[in-house]
């Protein structure tokens, strides 16, 4: 079962400062006069509430609207982001959103090509996905030996060499690191050239070119033979989004030899 950190966090501040609220109201002013000019002993769960009312709403607002931390668990966009990253997300990049509702009240902006973004992923809202978008509304996308089209014209890749992983991602070692030139985002992919286009253990959805429906976004791994990704289950709703990618706060992955902790991606952004 999936913990919804989001329900619990706008809870957690209902009651709380309900709690405060009524008995400001109802029960402090009684108290109060029952110790005729005393010494009043609040009720430990008053005192609690009062306490950590204004802490949880400062974090719900933050998180809701401003900037959410994730986690980054598995290889899909290596070598953009490994295994282990924490990574921040701008909530406001494509519009404010009621929290829990995920309902768009203010529009503020809207992805862009080559944008790493999170979104909840359409078979399973509960779970976050993170991807880059390389389809927008009305582009016509297709992906055939290991090139991505896009309205019929295939996306430059300039071969960089061959990739060492590290840690968990050892196991790509071997893979074709390339750039990929889109529109003006240039960004790593790896190519695995012993397994076919989708070679990644899906269900392929989309195999020959198709055309991104209005609202709607195609988003790819980097890791492109290691990736669930649109071309396993569709297109990205825009009432999915989360938000957009910007920096990498902490790396921490068990399985590097020494210490976990990989320093020179601290602080770094997300191209």
């Amino acid at each position: 079962m999936n913990f919804d950190f989001p329900a619990f966090l706008v809870a957690a501040t209902l009651i709380t400062g309900l709690i405060w609220l009524l008995d400001a109201v109802a029960f402090a002013p009684r108290r109060r006069a029952a110790a005729a000019g005393g010494k009043v002993k609040e009720p430990l769960l008053v005192e609690y509430s009062r306490s950590f009312f204004p802490i949880i709403l400062i974090v719900l607002l933050l998180r809701s609207f401003l900037v959410e931390p994730f986690r980054i668990p598995s290889g899909s966009m290596m070598p953009t982001l490994l295994v282990g990253d924490f990574i921040l997300v701008n909530k406001f990049a494509y519009g404010i959103r009621l929290p829990v509702l995920n309902r768009k009240v203010i529009a503020l902006g809207e992805p862009q090509r080559g944008d790493v973004v999170v979104f909840r992923y359409p078979r399973n809202p509960s779970v976050d996905y993170i991807k880059r978008i390389v389809g927008l509304p009305g582009d016509t996308i297709g992906y055939r030996d290991k090139t991505l089209y896009i309205n019929d014209e295939p996306q430059k890749q300039t071969p960089i060499g061959i990739y060492m992983g590290v840690g968990s991602g050892a196991r790509e070692t071997g893979s074709q690191e390339k750039v990929e030139h889109l529109d003006d985002v240039d960004h790593r992919i790896l190519i695995n050239p012993r397994v076919p286009d989708f070679g990644f253990g899906c269900q392929v959805l989309i195999r020959g070119p198709v055309t991104v429906p209005e609202g709607h976004y195609f988003a790819m791994g980097d890791n492109r033979d290691n990736s669930n990704d649109s071309r396993c289950w569709g297109f990205v709703s825009e009432q999915n989004l989360v938000g957009k990618a910007f920096g990498i706060w902490m790396n921490w992955d068990s399985n590097h030899s020494g210490f976990p902790v990989a320093w020179d991606r601290i602080g770094g952004g997300i191209d």
